[in-house]
């Protein structure tokens, strides 16, 4: 087949097995792999490789760092530090060391099983990230704890990311004056992006963000040049990617580049996988179904188990301690892309690439199902758990008395001069809000007056789901119907229903232009209907009243 016939045909099969996926409750990582190995030789052989589909993998781990280093939250692990470093540090290092020897236990060589323990260290922050929205129990506290020590693992991918890429400069032609040129390479990377964040990123993109299609481009041309640029120096595209996506976290609109990407990162993803696929040889893996057990029960079990000793001895319940230590019994894309460069690298045969891929496929599918159903995995266990918990879990019971987080009553959308206004009288009577807006000069001018706010599309799933909800009471659309938070016609709906899928229970305010709006909005689920110019006109006329009655006229 062309190259045009290979992806029509992969795109096709990706489709029905994303759908198969889906009704087993699995997220698409699962899916992708299995494409990957149906289409690849040890399947039907449908994808023969090539460098186009070389050029979109390449491409989507760019962007997948890319989306990493743009979303990289240190302030999520200052407002957890301790158990944050200690979760996140304490389990790489126990899966590391106790890896280690496991592997080196089922005949591995040093440096394959070095390989191997490194790679069953990250977890899955999309899939994690993803369940705990679905189960609205992000803004809990195992949800944010859980992302704090997720966070330290993405700075643990960073780190051997850069000791990978130092070992290819020394493996390859050169040696040490290879390893000399991508050091300098890389600190001039990095002076460079450092820079541009400084300088350039926010005012350059305030102004592109006018025109969202141009942002899009321009984000998925950075991450591609920062690629392109760690390569030139001897250094691995993983890394530049990932560093043109940490110039790029502190502007106010890493939010809504991050949630129009990430659909963009799952389709360039696939071709990864389907590499994958070409390495996943059912003859050597066959081989490896023992390895592969022992190595995925001590994923399942292993990592959970240090997570909640070490938050037990922290000081926190057994409860909090058994659902954050849930979200690490997998490993992640991350995996797969490390295995898969030192594969690149000629460190580890193909062997290892299978072994590990089977390892992700089995934790991912069951760990996810453990994280569905964890409650009820709770209630089974609970028995057994008392030995990580301290008699009195006097950290949780400081933090629950403190509060979890700031509570905003009201999610305020669109920050025009309607919106405005509602905050002013918002604020008036101390009710707490957050403003939401795509036109990053509102969220600027809002954020000038001292309020909260941030940029973003609330009709987008992506973005809705990362909104403090849990703590909302009302979620008030100060923009009129006919124009929509986009500026595009009619996305009142898409917007409700955005809100519903992100499991938002409480109150939603709708705007309408016309009076015959009223019943439809009414309809799609709006508590209260605001019509400013009708709004506005009962409140003139009772002003009125009320400064003097005007006398009706005489004939």
């Amino acid at each position: 087949m062309s190259v045009f016939q290979e992806v029509a045909a992969l795109l096709a099969i990706a489709s029905a097995v994303g759908l198969v996926g889906i009704a087993l409750r699995q997220p698409l990582i699962v899916s992708f792999i299995a494409v990957g190995i149906l289409v690849g030789p040890s399947g039907f052989g449908i994808v023969s490789g090539g460098i186009v589909i070389e050029t979109l993998a390449r491409l989507g781990i760019a962007l997948l760092l890319f989306l990493v280093g743009l979303k990289l939250d240190i302030g999520l692990i200052r407002s957890f530090g301790r158990v944050a470093l200690a979760t996140g540090l304490g389990q790489v290092a126990f899966t590391s060391i106790g890896g280690f020897l496991i592997c080196l236990a089922l005949g591995m060589g040093a440096v394959e099983a070095l390989y191997v323990a490194v790679a069953l260290t990250f977890s899955s922050t999309i899939i994690i990230v993803k369940l705990l929205s679905d189960k609205r129990e992000i803004d809990a506290l195992h949800g944010r704890i859980a992302l704090g020590f997720l966070i330290v693992q993405d700075i643990c991918v960073v780190i051997a990311m850069i000791a990978l890429s130092a070992f290819g400069a020394v493996a390859g032609e050169g040696g040490g004056a290879a390893l000399a040129r991508a050091l300098g390479g890389g600190l001039a990377l990095v002076a460079v992006a450092g820079l541009f964040m400084r300088y350039l990123a926010e005012p350059l993109l305030t102004r592109m963000a006018r025109e969202p299609e141009l942002l899009v481009v321009f984000a998925i041309g950075w991450a591609a040049v920062g690629a392109a640029a760690a390569d030139a120096v001897g250094l691995s595209k993983e890394l530049g990617g990932l560093l043109a996506g940490v110039s790029l976290g502190s502007t106010s609109v890493r939010e809504a580049i991050a949630a129009r990407l990430a659909p963009l990162r799952d389709f360039l993803l696939l071709f990864f996988f389907l590499e994958l696929g070409a390495l996943f040889d059912f003859s050597a893996v066959g081989g490896e179904l023992a390895r592969a057990a022992v190595l995925s029960v001590f994923v399942l079990v292993g990592n959970p188990l240090i997570v909640m000793a070490i938050m037990g001895v922290m000081g926190y319940r057994k409860r909090t301690g058994f659902l954050a230590g849930l979200t690490v019994a997998q490993i992640s894309e991350f995996s797969l892309v490390f295995i898969a460069l030192g594969h690149a690298l000629g460190h580890v045969g193909p062997e290892a690439v299978g072994l590990t891929t089977l390892v992700g496929i089995v934790t991912i599918a069951l760990s996810t199902y453990m994280i569905v159903h964890s409650f009820t995995l709770y209630r089974w266990c609970e028995p057994f758990l008392g030995l990580f918990e301290r008699r009195r879990a006097l950290r949780e019971d400081h933090l629950l008395a403190a509060g979890e987080a700031p509570e905003r009553p009201v999610i305020l959308c669109g920050l025009g001069r309607y919106g405005t206004a509602i905050a002013e009288r918002l604020a008036e009577r101390g009710i707490g809000f957050l403003g939401v807006d795509f036109d990053p000069e509102a969220v600027r001018a809002f954020q000038r007056r001292g309020w909260p706010a941030i940029y973003g599309d609330i009709t987008d799933p992506t973005f809705v789901a990362h909104l403090p909800l849990a703590h909302a009471a009302w979620v008030v659309v100060a923009v009129p119907h006919t124009t929509g938070v986009l500026g595009h016609a009619d996305t009142t709906d898409a917007l409700v229903g955005a809100l519903r899928q992100a499991g938002f229970r409480g109150r939603i305010a709708l705007t309408a232009t016309f009076p015959g709006q009223a019943a439809r909005l009414k309809a799609l689920g709006a508590e209260v209907v605001l019509s400013p110019f009708a709004d506005a006109a009962d409140e003139a006329v009772q002003r009125l009243l009320a400064a003097a009655p005007p006398q009706p006229a005489t004939a």
